[in-house]
């Protein structure tokens, strides 16, 4: 049996030089039957073929991306994993790669801004095509200042960063945006509890540093001016997009400011948790108090009574940010030109149920 010489891997495994030298053809022979990119001859791919299984070569997919060859890999962060409206983004993005023959990678960030850069840090050292980073950003001038920079290197690196479901980065930073009308959602939400006539509404928005939050409650108390009425900050309780803090604000909420008429949640999740601290007071929804979410996803009309909502178009907003990584490799275009080219707003709309009724006299 014929050794191997030096060129095999200290780990014993085969290397493109082992494949060609047994197949007695060059490197770049091989490079070629491997990729499927040039037209070679039936004879010296199954030639380079049979070495290929002999030796059982597996091609190194990452070094060959670095090259600019291979199979483009996508990173999506995600808070977590597990987060129902985010989730329909990750399949967005993740279906329109498969579409091209792209791989997708997830990892999560648990809601930890050191741990998101450091995420987009580790992905611009592997040379992925992008980063596509999901939900709200921290509103803190260091975390935006370090995200620029990564954008820049990322773009130096041949990558791109992709922020869904957030603001665009300030300043001339190669980025694309794929946002949504958050604060207009939020507006219309707002006013159709006060179309409905409720007056004391808690508010839920999330956590305050974030934009997210920050656009839901901007776009409430926007509609609150709009109708005349009286905006209570009493009323705003800021906490975490789950379960656990829609129940423990609306328990605290009926303690401290028991007035309220309406919830309007910054999540379906949260309104969900929401939904059931009212049933354990003795309360009714909508009868007793309305409740309204933010989202639409699937858990939304699976509540009873099913819940209003506002509908982001999050799958949407997942296949438009592959297809905007995809169309700029095509193009092989550089840094953006403006500061508004590659910011990209999709719209909102509520979604009317049955969770929202008149308020109910006051004895």
């Amino acid at each position: 049996m014929s050794q191997r010489k030096a060129t095999t891997s200290d780990a014993g495994r085969a290397t493109i030089r082992d494949v060609a030298e047994r197949a007695g053809v060059s490197v770049a022979s091989v490079s070629r039957v491997l990729s499927g990119n040039y037209p070679v001859s039936e004879e010296l791919r199954r030639r380079v073929m049979k070495v290929v299984r002999d030796l059982d070569y597996v091609t190194n997919a990452h070094a060959r991306s670095l090259a600019g060859g291979g199979t483009p890999t996508v990173a999506i962060l995600i808070n977590n994993i597990t987060g129902a409206a985010f989730a329909h983004v990750a399949k967005g993005v993740e279906g329109a790669a498969t579409l091209r023959g792209w791989l997708s990678l997830v990892g999560t960030t648990g809601d930890d801004p050191e741990r998101e850069l450091a995420l987009v840090n580790l992905m611009r050292q592997q040379g992925v095509a992008a980063v596509i980073l999901l939900g709200g950003a921290y509103d803190y001038d260091e975390y935006q200042l370090r995200m620029a920079r990564f954008a820049r290197s990322l773009d130096a690196a041949g990558s791109h960063l992709v922020l869904v479901g957030r603001p665009p980065l300030e300043g001339d930073v190669p980025a694309t945006t794929v946002d949504y009308d958050n604060e207009g959602g939020a507006y219309a939400m707002a006013s159709h509890l006060l179309s409905a006539g409720h007056r004391r509404v808690l508010v839920l928005p999330g956590h305050a540093e974030l934009t997210t939050a920050q656009g839901r409650l901007r776009g409430a108390q926007r509609a609150f001016e709009a109708y005349g009425v009286p905006f209570d900050p009493g009323l705003v309780r800021h906490g975490r997009y789950d379960y656990e803090h829609g129940y423990e604000a609306v328990e605290t909420a009926l303690h401290e400011t028991p007035d309220f008429t309406a919830v309007l949640a910054g999540t379906d999740v949260v309104a969900a948790g929401a939904m059931q601290a009212l049933r354990a007071a003795g309360l009714r929804v909508p009868e007793d108090v309305s409740i309204v979410g933010y989202d639409d996803i699937p858990l939304a009309s699976q509540l009873t009574p099913q819940l209003t909502t506002v509908h982001v178009p999050y799958e949407e907003m997942g296949r438009v940010a592959l297809r905007a990584v995809a169309d700029r490799r095509e193009s092989g275009a550089g840094r953006r030109k403006s500061a508004d080219g590659d910011h990209l707003v999709l719209g909102t709309h509520v979604v009317v149920r049955n969770s929202v009724q008149p308020p109910a006299p006051r004895g």
